[in-house]
């Protein structure tokens, strides 16, 4: 029983740290789509943009919208008795800041 309990845990572990690697990885911040008349601006849990700049230029903005997203991962023992140093097996790696991510669509 207690193998079959840590062989999902391990499964739980790996899937994990998938969905922390694909959330993990950041957009570009500023990327063309279509044609040069249009930009998507992305910010990230409050990261510094250049929407200002392009507004600045004449740029307008077309489309907003924002998404929860997990902006900071922190590593927990899976249970009470979990020694962190000791036992890799036992940790696992859960959301620690929630932030927004906010897309902007521009155009000229």
């Amino acid at each position: 029983m207690y193998e079959r309990t840590m062989k999902a845990q391990q499964r739980f572990n790996y899937i994990f740290i998938i969905f922390f690697l694909i959330g993990g990885c950041k957009a570009p911040e500023n990327k063309v789509t279509g044609n040069e008349n249009s930009i998507e601006i992305i910010v990230s849990c409050g990261e510094d943009s250049n929407l200002e700049r392009y507004i600045n230029e004449g740029w307008t903005i077309k489309q907003e919208y924002s998404e929860e997203k997990v902006c900071s991962w922190k590593t927990v023992a899976a249970s009470k008795d979990c020694n962190l140093e000791k036992d890799k097996g036992c940790k696992i790696v859960k959301p620690d800041k929630i932030g927004e991510e906010k897309f902007y669509l521009l155009e000229k």
